[in-house]
């Protein structure tokens, strides 16, 4: 197999289609704000900056998952994306500078976001810098024990959707934690996606995420869950739009998109035959906030 060239193994690293889940939270928080009002005249510099500071954060938890996994030996059997460390075609040493690197300048971001509009958000800043890095890093990674969902529910969608919803505003509609919650299920689908083809090299490597520890067959159905509740969420959001019938065709749009990668899930295939779903799941995400964006355009 011919080897990625010098950038393209780092854009590969970077993990192009997990960043729709930095992206779509941002998004949702931005767009409810400005549809909704909160009586503060909206800030689109702030949009901007928590839309850099989130994927920053994406894509150094992407690198620092890279080089945890690559020197623990867990990406040795893996099925997935090119990895940089496991492929040693980059020190692990550099691609640990450059997760830390992307944190850095994503702090920096999250500073002038911060002096934009309220100090509190350094914590969360910190909190998700911590949770990037210890998603496979540390002695004890949270993501080695099946709690990577509850994680990137939390930070994927709540923290990114409701903050990015204050600092564009100064305030946070009720509708905000509805989307975040379809924000953050999607994200946590694209996860599922990714772990559940990955199971049998994670249980030889002794990574027990949550598909790991589910089996194939329960973790194919938390899979169709987890879709289950994004579609809903999506549903509910949209409940008392004066425009029904334009909410339907986004939400159908949405339920559509994700039957192959759930047939895939409820499937017996595993390994390399589950490689689409990635993808798939990638694109349903992007289309969840497209959705999530449409609703708050014609409220």
């Amino acid at each position: 197999m011919t080897q990625p060239g010098p950038v393209q193994r780092w854009v590969l690293a970077a993990r192009p289609r997990t960043l729709p889940a930095a992206l779509v939270p941002v998004a949702a928080g931005a767009t409810v704000v400005i549809h909704h009002g909160t009586g503060h005249a909206p800030r689109l510099v702030n949009t901007v900056l928590a839309a850099l500071v989130a994927l920053l954060l994406q894509i150094g938890t992407n690198f620092a998952n890279d080089y945890s996994d690559g020197v623990k030996g867990t990406d040795e059997v893996r099925v997935g994306p090119f990895r940089l460390t496991a492929s040693r075609l980059v020190p692990a040493s550099r691609v640990k500078l450059a997760a830390f690197a992307c944190f850095g300048v994503a702090a920096l971001a999250g500073l002038v976001l911060s002096s934009r509009s309220s100090w509190w958000l350094v914590l969360l800043g910190a909190a998700s810098i911590l949770a990037g890095w210890f998603y496979t890093g540390g002695p004890k990674p949270y993501g080695y024990y099946g709690f990577g969902e509850l994680f990137v529910l939390v930070f994927f969608g709540f923290v990114a959707t409701v903050g990015s919803a204050f600092v564009q505003g100064m305030g946070v509609p009720m509708v905000t934690w509805l989307e975040a919650l379809a924000a953050g299920m999607a994200a946590v689908v694209l996860l599922e996606a990714n772990n559940i083809r990955d199971i049998d090299g994670d249980r030889v490597s002794g990574k027990k995420t949550l598909a790991a520890r589910l089996g194939r067959e329960r973790a194919g159905l938390l899979y169709v869950t987890t879709t289950v509740i994004t579609v809903l969420a999506l549903a509910l959001s949209a409940l008392g739009h004066r425009w029904w019938f334009i909410v339907l065709l986004p939400l159908g749009v949405v339920a559509r998109s994700y039957r192959r990668p759930v047939a895939m899930a409820r499937s017996t295939s595993k390994g390399r035959e589950l490689l689409p779903m990635l993808p798939a799941s990638a694109a349903s995400q992007l289309l969840v906030g497209a959705g999530l964006v449409i609703l708050n355009f014609v409220r």
